[in-house]
């Protein structure tokens, strides 16, 4: 595996190897790599003849400053993880090299009401820094393939939107959730859960497959407001429950509004935030 710490040596590689027709795939991540980043890693691998794996712990998506100092940084293991892949690249750059002083980085798109439902509305300003880092990332990496995981769904919407308003030929691939055995979501954040919210956690997922089981019983308003009392009656605090188009990210009505039909949530394991998500339909 190669790493990369400078823009311009990154960029020399990876023209030489897009010179002679390599197919490029990118990964970006923040680090504290788990099963799931090495999941993108290896469907970017049979996809692509070049994997990049980025990581940057981003301070433009972080509306908290403390959530943005607890991040677990863990390099040297995430070193370990990407050789035993056999990642072909790793990106590892000081802010700087992202943000360089001059460089006028910021974006100017509309993403609507797809940046205002959901995370958009407990973490105002979040999709903004995210979108300004993804595009910086791109413009710099230039892949021909990027892989995001489903867990962030919204995320991933946002992402095909700037790719749209961008006019950008990059393939955008949604790549699964991977899995805890008991079926709580992996995340960077697990680590940080205490004993006792780690052992009730997977309620998260619970919730969801039991809410899908629903469909055919209930209204989408009655299925949230079963999930967030749920959710409540065994300490989590949740944030939201949201069934919504998979596409507009906007709740719907009914069930039969639409053809892809996704519930999202959002719960606090103490000072834990984690984030699911389940395709009811679709």
């Amino acid at each position: 595996m190669f790493l990369f710490k400078k823009v311009a040596d990154l960029q020399k590689y990876l023209d030489n190897k897009r010179d002679t027709g390599n197919v490029i795939g990118f990964v970006p991540t923040m680090g504290a790599l788990h099963e799931g980043h090495l999941s993108l890693i290896r469907q970017s691998k049979e996809q692509s003849d070049i994997t990049v794996c980025s990581i940057f712990v981003n301070p433009t998506q972080f509306n908290d400053v403390a959530d943005l100092d607890k991040y677990p940084r863990t390099t040297g293991a995430d070193i370990d993880l990407l050789t035993s892949v056999d990642t072909n690249v790793l990106f590892l750059p000081p802010v700087e090299e992202v943000y360089p002083p001059g460089l006028d980085t910021n974006l100017t798109l509309d993403f609507g009401d797809l940046a205002k439902v959901m995370e958009g509305e407990f973490r105002p300003g979040h999709f903004d820094g995210m979108a300004q880092v993804v595009w910086r990332l791109l413009t710099i990496i230039g892949p021909d393939k990027l892989f995001m995981g489903q867990k962030d769904f919204q995320q991933l919407a946002i992402v095909r939107s700037m790719l749209k308003q961008m006019q950008s030929n990059i393939e955008l691939i949604m790549c699964p959730i991977v899995r805890e055995e008991d079926g709580l979501a992996m995340s960077s954040r697990n680590v940080r859960l205490t004993p006792e919210n780690r052992a009730v956690a997977p309620i998260i997922q619970k919730t969801l497959q039991e809410a899908k089981l629903m469909i055919g019983d209930k209204t989408p308003s009655e299925v949230q407001d079963w999930a967030m009392k749920t959710l409540k009656d065994l300490d989590f605090k949740p944030e939201y429950f949201d069934i919504v188009d998979g596409i507009t990210l906007q709740s719907i009505k009914s069930f039969k509004d639409s053809d892809f039909v996704v519930a999202c949530t959002a719960a606090w394991g103490g000072d834990v935030r984690l984030i699911d998500n389940l395709v009811f339909k679709g």
